[in-house]
């Protein structure tokens, strides 16, 4: 690495209960952004010595949490969730409903408490490029309807495994494929990305890295364009999702 200012774009594809973590650090200095770790933890503490890990020595740093970290409401949907179905339902991407009393909840708020006291602040309407440690939530199925023009989600998450790996190898080819024509442009090469396994156990440690690559750019395109080209549904105070724009119609 150079002397120059760099930035980190931290993916979490978090796991809710006991399943382990998928995580991806994305690395931008001088305007090229790069792929710079890919990997899976388990434990809590061992998630967030990486992300300071990789956070350490830059300008700024964001990280993305597929998860709802912020969960204000006692029962019933928050507005992010309401939000998500309104505009993604059409593509099966609504997401899971959070409150306090699922069984989950009492693990994300902690763990974006956790963050916070790493000086990672929920910041999601900052204007593009500021500099800081940020957390947003994010969801993978919608930033990838936006980002590679999907009609219909990527169904790698149901199913049998016959059905379930083709529509993985699709996320991973659109990855290589699209990513880098995007801008920010992430370039990769085929071996950066794990190539899909014929098990059911491995596939899912896939499916997680992939998730989290997911993360990771969403929150690089968060940073490099801020409300212009980002969706926010919701807010800090009643929860929120953050997603990449579409092309051509970048607000809701």
């Amino acid at each position: 690495m150079s002397n120059a200012p760099f930035h980190r774009f931290l993916g979490v594809d978090l796991g809710w209960q006991s399943g382990p973590t998928g995580l991806c650090c994305l690395h931008l200095e001088n305007e090229m952004l790069t792929l710079v770790a890919l990997d899976r933890l388990q434990a809590t503490g061992d998630i967030l010595a990486w992300i300071g890990q990789w956070a350490e020595g830059s300008a700024s740093a964001v990280v993305a949490v597929d998860a709802p970290t912020l969960i204000p409401n006692e029962t019933g949907m928050r507005l992010p969730d309401r939000l998500a179905h309104k505009h993604f339902g059409r593509y099966d991407a609504g997401c899971y409903p959070a409150n306090r009393g699922r069984p989950f909840a009492e693990k994300l708020i902690a763990f974006g408490l956790a963050l916070e006291s790493l000086g990672f602040a929920h910041a999601p309407h900052s204007p593009a490029r500021p500099q800081g440690r940020f957390q947003l939530e994010v969801f993978p199925h919608p930033a990838t309807v936006h980002l590679f023009g999907l009609t219909r989600i990527l169904k790698y998450k149901k199913g049998t495994l016959a059905q379930r790996r083709p529509e993985l190898d699709k996320l991973r080819q659109y990855q290589l494929s699209v990513l880098p024509t995007l801008e920010p442009a992430l370039m990769l090469r085929e071996s950066d990305l794990p190539e899909i396994p014929t098990s059911g156990k491995a596939m899912k440690a896939v499916e997680d890295q992939l998730d989290s690559l997911t993360c990771a750019y969403a929150a690089a395109h968060w940073w490099t364009w801020g409300p212009e080209r980002n969706w926010v549904l919701g807010d800090v105070a009643e929860g929120y999702i953050v997603v990449p724009g579409p092309l051509g119609s970048p607000h809701v």
